[in-house]
């Protein structure tokens, strides 16, 4: 299957499913950066030290790219246990206004829906580079995140 890009492109894109562990065990793995690259769907994460535990909004945590390249994640929303946002920049650098999304609804003690949310509709429309980059970011590629996180945690739950 391909994704055909257009300018029609959604600029808020979000997938969601059900993960069989608590919401309590999926957010360790988010908001742990150490452990984000273990799952991370995009193949974009290379690494990042650990150490990092995001626990408020206004918090900064650092990640090495798969190119090599480090960005700083601004935490923009945060609610223990149920939601975290970051707007990723290159260090020292304004934010160029996407941002990445997660949120918790725990269904049962077991039983967590997970929505991960890729919103670049704040990106300069004159960045071509990040645009190009960000028209590429699909229903598709959050989903393989979201799988990855799934077998992660009810793995950790076995």
């Amino acid at each position: 299957m391909h994704d055909w890009v257009t300018d029609e492109t959604p600029r808020v894109v979000r997938a969601s499913r059900e993960i069989a562990a608590s919401a309590e065990r999926i957010f360790a793995l988010i908001a742990d950066p150490s452990l984000q690259p273990t799952w991370d769907g995009n193949d974009n994460l290379a690494e990042a030290a650990p150490g990092q535990r995001i626990r408020a909004v206004g918090d900064v945590f650092t990640t090495e790219l798969t190119v090599g390249t480090v960005r700083e994640n601004h935490v923009v929303e945060f609610e223990e246990g149920r939601l975290v946002a970051w707007r990723p920049s290159e260090p020292g650098e304004p934010q160029p206004g996407h941002l990445w999304g997660w949120e918790l609804e725990p269904l049962t003690e077991a039983r967590t829906r997970v929505t991960h949310t890729y919103d670049w509709t704040h990106l300069n429309p004159d960045d071509t580079m990040r645009i190009t980059r960000a028209r590429t970011t699909t229903t598709h590629r959050l989903e393989a995140s979201l799988d990855n996180l799934a077998r992660a945690a009810e793995q950790a739950q076995t």
